[in-house]
């Protein structure tokens, strides 16, 4: 099947220079409202991962994302998230991208296109048959993630993709391809725009729903969360103040006591 990159296609709009700021933002606009739409058509693939995601983690394993540029960062910021959030460890998500961590905040010249970086750079962790490794890439061409997903498949570690263009190398790739087909940029081949919008979203999916399948919310209270600033702090009395029917200051007690708001729930409900 032929293979076209549509998010490098030409834009819709010319011109884009000579419009007023107001036309630009709506514009945009109107061009990031497709988003959750494509999203929604890629549901079915979502869920497959989620599942097998769930599955590894659950004998062990980890998850890796793996990507270049503003993939590769996506995948970073969602893995980072994950232990303030669900107080897991920071070892059970984690995002690799190409170039290291120089990488984050400055582009690695060609960093990309080396095929072998990127199963070296998943060997650095001793990826094995229990993790999973995603590889994110809009355009569905990086060499960098296509290569470290074939060798993975190679040695029997299971393998998903999340990228914005039908067909693509890497969606042949992996065992569990996501493709969001969002269409052209606003601005021709800027994948940081709607393809970036897209994978953010399909990333926040993959780990809040693995994370409340793996038991890591209660209702929908974060009751793992690390409480690192007055703002948690307070959100953990107020989850406790909520659930135990109890005051603010006994909440505050506590708290202070245990340290986690799901253990705090657990001592108080055993007295």
């Amino acid at each position: 099947m032929e293979f076209k990159k549509i998010t490098e296609q030409p834009s819709k709009y010319d011109d884009l220079e000579l419009k007023s700021t107001e036309e630009l933002l709506r514009i945009i606009n109107i061009e990031d409202q497709s988003v959750p739409i494509a999203v929604e058509k890629a549901l079915p693939q979502i869920e497959k991962v989620v599942d097998r995601i769930v599955s590894q983690l659950q004998k062990g394993g980890r998850l890796f994302y793996i990507g270049a540029g503003t993939s590769g960062r996506l995948g970073i910021l969602d893995a980072s998230e994950c232990p303030p959030t669900y107080g897991v460890s920071p070892d059970l998500v984690i995002g690799i991208i190409a170039g290291g961590d120089y990488a984050i905040r400055n582009a690695v010249e060609n960093a990309e296109d080396n095929p072998n970086q990127g199963w070296l750079d998943l060997q650095a962790y001793t990826v094995n048959t229990n993790d999973i490794v995603v590889g994110i890439a809009a355009s569905g061409t990086t060499p960098y993630v296509i290569n470290a997903l074939s060798q993975c498949n190679h040695f029997n570690i299971p393998t998903a993709s999340i990228s914005c263009n039908p067909n693509s190398p890497l969606s042949q790739e992996a065992i569990y391809p996501i493709e969001v087909i969002v269409g052209p940029e606003v601005i021709t081949g800027s994948s940081r725009m709607k393809a970036g919008t897209a994978q953010k979203l399909v990333l926040n999916m993959l780990t809040s729903t693995t994370m409340i399948k793996l038991g890591r919310i209660q209702g929908n209270r974060m009751v793992d969360m690390k409480m690192t600033n007055k703002k948690l702090i307070q959100r953990g009395i107020n989850m406790l103040v909520d659930e135990l029917t109890i005051c603010e200051n006994e909440a505050r007690e506590l708290l202070e006591k245990h340290n986690n708001v799901r253990q705090a729930i657990s001592a108080y409900k055993k007295q």
